[in-house]
């Protein structure tokens, strides 16, 4: 069930051909996946969001971050194949038109209503086919379409990306769920990147706006494919109070739970985004050990992972780990070379200072792997933290050069 497995969310779906109208076309193709979601709350939400650092925004961020003001939030619209990116006032418009149009099926006010767009930047959403769609979306709303909703959002995507987790908060069981959409243009500090949690605990006002930032810190923020940064970057995680438990308050037993929870889910739904990366084979996971600060640690690793060399190293099994040492040199950490202990794959490579004798076709053969682990320590610290990539391959590169044709 996904982003309405918890108490209290349901989804709806529609195919509007928006990718088709995007490209030209002028009617809707018969077989047409769905296109656009809604989500939406029983109750009004505690929420917080975070999103894309580009100077650039989509309208739909800056409505978006109108909109959470008020904290009021109850739905959620989503299409995927158009961006509303790049287009000035009458992508402002459409994107309130989107917001208001939703509101009106299900009984809200406008800014109770947040909205996400995907796809391709410059083009104008196409209004005529989204209207219709979104009334069907409203009016088939279901517990049970959390998946169809995964489904939906997915552009260069090639599988939905969904996570769920049960927490125990002092004797209340509540539930968190996700969904999230990545592929290309990934980079840290988030990515063509949408996502989405949501739980039934109750919580104090403003708490999920605390929190948010942590949690995209050590899950979304540590992903990396391409490194290039969207323009429709959005991360929220909404809170409706249905489960009944009471309260959570910031800094109590409680809301580390809760945390924990929430993290549980978005680095499930990180690593499912490095996994899917264009044109990728195989998954790329970066742990960085006894750094000075986690903050370091964080750094160290997202660097490493985003190192087109490495990725290119993966790609084609070649054991050149002197990259990875050389990632982490111009990552801005703290290092103390004679103290940099790593592995590829559970095989030390490197330790005090220089190179060891290693089995290079035993490296090899972990490139090769669909999934390799490498493992820096720095001997500095306390600070940790993981980050996930994926190699780079020649298929990458006929995705993006093909994607609006």
């Amino acid at each position: 069930m996904a982003v309405t497995f918890a108490r209290g969310f349901r989804a709806g779906t529609a195919a509007c051909g928006i990718r088709a109208f995007t490209a030209g076309a002028s009617a809707i193709p018969r077989e047409q996946k769905d296109d656009l979601c809604v989500i939406h709350s029983a109750y009004p939400c505690d929420t917080g969001g975070v999103f894309t650092t580009n100077k650039v925004k989509s309208a739909s961020v800056v409505i978006d971050q109108l909109h959470l003001q008020r904290n009021q939030v109850q739905a959620v619209t989503i299409n995927s194949g158009n961006a509303n990116a790049c287009t000035g006032a009458q992508g402002f418009r459409d994107a309130l038109l989107m917001a208001k149009l939703s509101a009106d099926r299900l009984d809200l006010d406008p800014y109770q209503v947040l909205v996400s767009s995907t796809g391709v930047i410059g083009r104008y959403l196409p209004m005529d086919a989204i209207k219709p769609g979104i009334a069907q979306a409203c009016g088939q709303l279901s517990e049970d379409a959390g998946e169809a909703a995964a489904r939906a959002i997915m552009t260069t995507d090639t599988v939905p990306k969904t996570a769920q987790v049960e927490v125990d908060l002092g004797g209340a069981t509540v539930r968190v769920g996700g969904m999230c959409k990545g592929s290309g243009m990934i980079h840290p500090n988030m990515a063509t990147m949408l996502a989405y949690i949501t739980t039934d605990a109750a919580v104090e006002s403003g708490l999920m706006a605390k929190l948010v930032k942590s949690v995209a810190d050590r899950s979304f923020n540590q992903v990396t494919i391409d490194g290039d940064s969207s323009t429709n970057d959005s991360f929220l995680m909404l809170a409706n109070g249905a489960a009944g438990n009471e309260p959570v308050r910031a800094g109590s037993v409680q809301a580390e739970q809760l945390e924990a929870g929430l993290v549980h889910v978005a680095q499930e739904l990180a690593r499912a985004i490095a996994r899917d990366g264009e044109g990728a084979t195989k998954l790329i996971t970066v742990r960085v050990l006894d750094a000075v600060t986690d903050g370091d640690a964080r750094e160290a690793a997202r660097t490493v992972a985003s190192s087109s060399l490495v990725k290119t190293a993966v790609h084609g099994g070649d054991p050149n780990w002197g990259r990875v040492v050389c990632a982490l040199g111009y990552s801005g950490a703290d290092l103390a070379l004679d103290r940099l202990h790593l592995t590829v794959g559970g095989l030390v490579v490197f330790e005090r200072g220089a190179g060891v004798d290693v089995d290079l076709a035993a490296v090899r053969r972990a490139f090769e792997q669909p999934e390799i682990e490498i493992v820096a320590k720095l001997g500095l610290g306390e600070g940790r933290a993981e980050a996930w990539g994926c190699d780079l391959s020649e298929e990458y590169v006929r995705i993006n050069a093909d994607y609006t044709t």
